[in-house]
């Protein structure tokens, strides 16, 4: 196959720049580029300059070397030694991260779960009929601007709810999302979908994010114009099941690439960067006019936060919103750092000394 052929392949899912300079960096003409499509556990799929996909396994350094973040997920570009059409590809490398979408995994250990990588736009889907939670979405705008990636919310089965239904919705999700698109769409009827498709781009990666049931699968096969993704009948609730097992990259027709992900029941936050300023911005703007520069808006004298919030210019659940975001990474940071988790138990023993010494000094504080 000619040259230039090879190249427009690769570029067709989703090769560019920074991928190749990092390649070609590793001064290892013997290694070529592939991106892995689907993580089988004792192996990845992959799919090369052919176009084909096929099996890879991991080098022997890799498998004991690499941390659990930096093994290669599904939309990882990787390099990989040539090997004969019967046996699998060889990754040696895994090539530098254009996004990196992380959630803590199930369980109470903070260890972490890498969702997808290299992803430009992620789709936070969400049923109009049961699902839009404006607390969950401001978990899922965290990870997502954390990530790397742009957020687009979508707002899916609408054919379920009334046009006054769907509207209140739609206000509950932007009060929450400032700045981001919010497209209602229906799979079934192909309501929405011509707004949805200006984000499947060639080249360009999608990936599909929210809790089980919301209809990603039925996005997908829509896409794809067949019905590869499994999807099983609502419920007497009209409520969606799960039905995806694993992440899995699609090239459609149309010459997009989208990443399908299994239902969440949460998405922990481990650590974030500026998730929360992304997604707070209008709280963020409203504490610059408070009084004290170290307000923490807990009814604070000359909180600008409160007053927005008795004016009825502020929904309260958005600072509480604020506040539990904060408060699980704040615990997450202290996890990950002894010395910062002893240092703020250090600080709680003094606060609880000195506590103790003003109620004995003044016994109307113990009322």
């Amino acid at each position: 196959m000619e040259r230039s052929n090879l190249a427009s392949i690769l570029a067709s899912w989703g090769y560019g720049p920074l991928f190749s300079q990092s390649l070609t960096l590793l001064a290892r003409p013997d290694l070529a580029p592939a991106r892995v499509i689907s993580d089988l556990g004792s192996h990845l799929e992959i799919v090369d300059a052919t176009g084909e996909p096929r099996h890879a396994q991991l080098s022997g350094r890799l498998r004991h070397t690499l941390f659990a973040r930096d093994r290669p997920v599904v939309g990882d570009w990787v390099a990989i030694a040539a090997a004969c059409a019967d046996e699998p590809a060889v990754v040696h490398r895994v090539l530098p991260r254009a996004s990196l979408l992380i959630r803590r995994a199930a369980g109470r250990a903070d260890h972490e779960q890498v969702v997808a990588a290299n992803v430009d736009t992620c789709l936070i889907v969400t049923s109009a009929n049961h699902d839009a939670n404006p607390r969950r979405l401001e978990r899922f705008l965290t990870a997502v601007w954390d990530s790397g990636a742009a957020p687009v919310v979508v707002v899916s089965k609408i054919d379920l709810v009334s046009d006054g239904e769907l509207a209140a919705v739609l206000a509950r999700l932007a009060a929450v999302a400032p700045g981001v698109p919010i497209l209602p769409v229906s799979a079934q009827l192909g309501a929405g979908m011509d707004a949805l498709a200006a984000y499947l781009q060639p080249g360009r990666t999608v990936a599909l994010i929210g809790t089980s049931g919301v209809g990603k699968s039925s996005l997908v096969n829509c896409w794809l114009g067949t019905d590869h993704q499994v999807v099983l009948p609502i419920d007497a609730d009209e409520r969606g099941r799960h039905t995806t097992t694993r992440r899995e990259l699609f090239a459609l027709p149309g010459g997009g690439l989208v990443i399908d992900t299994p239902g969440m029941r949460s998405l922990g936050l481990l650590a974030t960067d500026t998730g929360l300023d992304d997604v707070f911005a209008d709280v963020a703007e409203l504490a610059a006019g408070c009084r004290f520069r170290d307000c923490q808006h807990r009814g604070e004298p000359g909180c600008a936060i409160g007053a927005a919030i008795d004016a009825g210019e502020l929904d309260p659940g958005r600072l509480a919103g604020l506040h539990k975001l904060a408060r699980e990474l704040d615990v997450a940071e202290r996890r990950r750092d002894p010395q910062a988790a002893r240092e703020q138990r250090a600080r709680m023993k003094v606060l609880n000394r000195a506590l103790r010494v003003r109620t004995q000094v003044d016994p109307k504080r113990q009322r």
